[in-house]
């Protein structure tokens, strides 16, 4: 099974590369009023389809039997939806005397309003070992405050109740559904860009903002750990695992569409949407490579709890 979610990660690496590759050589095919009709296609079905998807897909019994670690859900959410964006802010006033690209940092704003994932938080805090109910419950509920104001994300609650046996019995590809339309919003987003010879990237502002986003996940890691391993902090090794990767990861499924609503017929759009299409596969690439230290980490420090422990 693990093999098979990274091969399907890798498959949609690969499909964002293409799309913007595809966008690139033939602009004019996904522009508004093209052969596509993304004002149409994108807008509404495209958009409905994800949000449609990502209610189906969420287990509210899992979301129900998390719900009594009320402390370490507060704080994945305040830190993911609060201290994220609120700290980028500030550090955008210091970049804004840069030459950074100025829509290029307004994208990176947005990459820290964003929800969190459901997926690769939670697969790699399974990976770690760590609390993984947890981690599927921030997790999911974070992604459903980021669509709150969507009324569509209520109905799927409740289609979801009556058709919960066959969605069990049946498995429907899910992720492959929401890849696949994403990778079409992406196209049609690009070709907008590449369409518009106003528009120019520089290069120089692209290696920053890679470094920037770097920089930052790394950074919010290391505090997330030094905030839940305090000594009066309550949490355990498993608990801080789950907040490490559910509060710096965003979501990419929900945040395209969501920045095509916000920001719909914007010309800079695609400029806007680099940051977060740069932030996901960062955030997976920099997970997978420490899951074997924060595994190593979680084991002896569970070691080390059970040989303090009084014996009877």
């Amino acid at each position: 099974m693990r093999l098979l979610e990274r091969a399907r990660k890798e498959w949609f690496m690969v499909g964002i590369v293409v799309a913007i590759g595809a966008a690139k050589l033939q602009p004019s095919v996904g522009v508004n009023g093209g052969p596509l009709k993304p004002e149409i296609t994108v807008s509404y079905i495209a958009v409905a389809t994800i949000f449609f998807n990502s209610g189906l897909s969420l287990k509210t019994e899992e979301l129900t039997s998390a719900l009594v670690h009320l402390k370490l859900h507060l704080f994945i959410q305040i830190f993911t939806l609060a201290f994220f964006p609120a700290t980028i802010w500030l550090f955008l006033q210091l970049l804004s005397v840069t030459p950074i690209n100025e829509w290029l940092l307004k994208g990176l704003q947005t990459v820290g309003c964003m929800p969190p994932p459901v997926s690769s938080a939670v697969i790699l805090t399974k990976a770690v070992g760590g609390n993984e109910a947890a981690a599927i419950f921030n997790s999911a509920f974070g992604s459903f405050l980021g669509i709150i104001v969507t009324p569509l994300l209520l109905l799927l609650f409740i289609i979801r109740r009556y058709i919960k046996d066959w969605l069990e019995r049946k498995k429907p590809p899910f992720s492959a559904v929401s890849s696949s339309v994403l990778l079409m919003i992406i196209y049609t987003t690009f070709c907008d860009t590449f369409s518009n010879p106003h528009i120019d990237l520089d290069k120089f502002s692209l290696v920053l903002i890679l470094f920037i986003i770097v920089s930052v996940q790394l950074s919010f890691m290391l505090l997330t750990f030094i905030f839940s391993t305090r000594n009066n902090s309550g949490f355990t090794p498993a608990d801080t695992v789950a907040i490490i990767f559910c509060s710096t990861h965003k979501s990419l499924t929900l945040g395209i569409p969501m920045l095509k609503i916000v920001f719909a017929g914007h010309e800079h759009l695609s400029l806007i949407s680099v940051p977060l299409l740069i932030y996901h596969p960062a955030q997976i690439l920099l997970g997978s490579v420490l899951v074997p230290t924060i595994k190593s980490w979680m084991v002896s420090r569970q070691k080390g709890v059970k040989l303090t422990r009084p014996t009877v």
